[in-house]
């Protein structure tokens, strides 16, 4: 499947610069042993998670009480406790660094920019505790956001987390049936909006939709109007209870933040499943499991380093926004980016990698193939001699768009695929930063994740396609669901198809290098005559062809089995014809195999995705035959699901 020859390889100078060589030897001295190898780390931090988890405290400089014990009832899953004794607060190890150094620079489209110093978001965390305090709000309350990926966003979050109360967000581009449906289920006592926001060039604004949802959270105490567009005060002077965040910090001057140390299982987050299968899943995750699972991967797996310039493209409904804060905690600089990244042109997130060197520029497939399909050339057009590490995330990348990278953005960088989700807020599989980058792979596991790939009987498999599981706890696993107090929402989600293994969800494949293939979701892949084929398969495939822009596959339910069916979106001017559908199908067969050739193929103008652009192919699946689709709020373009109903060509 993969060439004989890595795509990249690091030097022995990045290999000895890296922290995670340093982590190795610590982790060498602290098991009395040699590790030759990434793998034999990998091997050793799932044989022994205390002694690991441990390490990578120490390692990382997590702030808190640490406490006797780091691991008890291991073996439980769910029900295994990491740093049962520990006392820690989230936002005391994010706020770390004072000065006046860049803590985050932000850029809304080219409207706005604005930025901070690590003293300046001090100031404003504190005034934001202080108002919060003011408010009543005490440990364990909810804050809801619906905010753009900017500064105060950040602040606000700190100052929740300083108390111990809950942080949820999303996105300000949601209706107000998908608000509702998050932060209804979950009573938040503060709701903070923006005045409105830029998107593609365009002012949008959201005062409506800010008042009918805070008149249905009737539970809120305050709503708190975030001045983006210059209209905070006109807008909240609409709305009950609303106040512009400018008028209520008013009364408090910046001090020095006060950190309510908590347990180490204390809820941080609540994050939302994305999926179009009913009301959203509210999934809360712990402050410590969060904080010692983001350092570990941002240091030792994103080999990010005191004043790095960490970016990443990301809304907040997404939980990469989640992950992408959490690089305070280990002295970065954050990049932050708010708008579409193909205004006014697809140059503009490369524009900004160069005008402040960032070195980490994280993404997603998506975007990566975008830009390939626009016939953009960073390499030739931008400097970006800054950046070390290129990462994608969001859906499999191609093993084009692998190539892509070193041939049209930059030939000597690290390319980090990574996967994990919402569902334990990082990753399970993700980049290696001492190891060899190949062709349309993963680098490896997370290190203290016991990752396999079984077969359907429970058997791990190697070189073959199977369900992604994880064997062991680890300390970013959620705490649980919201409104589930027996668990049995939780225990359904991931432990009802392999009793105390974790079940992700993801249709996957170990390679020959001991990195891994995602094939797609498991619950969308196709089963032909009985055989499970991975959709990102045949993504791979024809999303090479210039005169396809995007395709999404389903199986349909046909003539008691299960045909494959391609939908396809075409280039401008490019028709669906007889010569164009030959060629898709030979195009298939000799890159895939014959199982995976579609039985029809549908040219559509356009494919439905969720607001973090992942498409969605269960909705599909279920628009086609015949089935309500029941949470169309979690789409950023519900109507195109119109296109695939009663589709004359599917009938027969």
């Amino acid at each position: 499947m993969a060439a004989d020859t890595p795509l990249w390889t690091p030097t022995q100078e990045r290999i000895d610069a890296a922290p995670l060589t340093a982590f190795m030897k610590a982790a060498a001295a602290k098991a009395g042993e040699a590790f030759s190898s990434y793998a034999d780390l990998h091997r050793w931090s799932i044989e022994d998670r205390e002694a690991f988890w441990s390490l990578v405290w120490d390692f990382c400089g997590l702030v808190g009480d640490k406490g006797e014990r780091g691991l008890i009832d291991g073996e439980r899953m769910p029900g295994a406790a990491f740093f049962p004794d520990a006392k820690l607060n989230f936002a005391e190890n994010l706020l770390q660094k004072t000065g006046g150094g860049e803590a985050i620079v932000f850029r809304g489209e080219d409207k706005v920019e604005r930025r901070l110093s690590w003293n300046e978001l001090h100031a404003l965390t504190s005034r934001l505790q202080q108002l919060f305090l003011s408010l009543g709000v005490k440990a364990g309350d909810r804050i809801a956001a619906m905010m753009p990926n900017m500064p105060d966003t950040i602040a606000a979050m700190l100052a929740a987390s300083s108390i111990g109360a809950v942080w949820s967000s999303c996105s300000p581009d949601f209706g107000e049936q998908g608000v509702l449906d998050r932060f209804g289920q979950i009573e938040p006592v503060v709701f903070i909006a923006p005045d409105g926001y830029w998107y593609n060039g365009k002012a949008i604004e959201v005062a409506d939709k800010i008042r009918a949802v805070a008149a249905k959270l009737t539970t809120l105490r305050k709503v708190l109007i975030v001045d983006y567009l210059g209209t905070s005060a006109d807008v909240a002077a609409t709305i009950d209870g609303a106040t512009a965040l400018e008028e209520a910090l008013s009364p408090f001057a910046a001090r020095t933040v006060s950190f309510e140390r908590l347990p180490f299982a204390h809820p941080l987050y609540i994050l939302f499943s994305s999926g179009t299968t009913g009301i959203p899943k509210c999934i809360v995750h712990s402050a410590g499991g969060t904080l010692i699972q983001h350092v570990k991967e941002h240091r030792l797996h994103a080999g990010l380093l005191d004043g790095d310039r960490l970016f990443y493209f990301t809304t907040c409904g997404w939980m990469m926004w989640n992950w992408l804060v959490t690089g305070l905690a280990s002295g970065a600089s954050l990049l932050l980016y708010d708008g579409s990244p193909f205004y006014p042109d697809g140059n503009v997130l490369f524009d900004f990698a160069d005008a402040e060197q960032m070195t980490y520029f994280g993404t997603s497939a998506k975007f990566i193939d975008s830009v390939r399909k626009a016939g953009l050339k960073p390499i030739a057009s931008h400097d970006l001699s800054s950046v070390r590490t290129v990462s994608s995330t969001g859906s499999p990348l191609s093993p084009e768009d692998f190539r892509f990278v070193y041939d049209g953005i930059k030939k000597d960088v690290h390319l980090a695929s990574i996967s994990g989700g919402t569902d334990i807020v990082s990753c399970f599989v993700l980049g290696v930063p001492t190891e060899p980058v190949w062709s349309g792979e993963i680098q490896g596991p997370g290190l203290g994740l016991a990752v396999d790939v079984w077969d359907d009987d429970g058997k791990p498999v190697r070189q073959e396609k199977g369900e992604l599981v994880c064997t062991k706890a680890f300390p970013s696993m959620p705490i649980g669901f919201w409104n589930d107090p027996e668990g049995k929402k939780y225990h359904a989600a991931y432990f009802e198809r392999f009793d105390n293994v974790w079940c992700h969800g993801d249709f996957a494949e170990w390679t020959a290098h001991g990195g891994m293939i995602i094939h797609g979701r498991s619950d969308a892949t196709l089963n032909p005559g009985g055989v499970r084929i991975g959709t990102a398969e045949i993504y791979n495939q024809v999303e090479q062809m210039p005169e396809i822009l995007e395709a999404l596959c389903i199986g349909q339910d046909f003539d008691n089995d299960v045909r494959v069916v391609l939908f396809v979106r075409l280039a401008a001017g490019v028709g669906l014809d007889e010569d164009l559908e030959k060629r898709i199908r030979a195009r298939i067969r000799t890159g895939a195999s014959p199982r995976h050739v579609p039985a029809r193929i549908v040219a559509v103008t356009d494919i439905p995705r969720t607001k973090s652009g992942k498409i969605t192919e269960l909705a599909v699946r279920d628009v086609v035959h015949g089935r309500a689709v029941k949470n169309k709020e979690a789409l950023a373009n519900p109507e195109a699901l119109e296109l695939f109903r009663n589709l004359p060509q599917l009938a027969g």
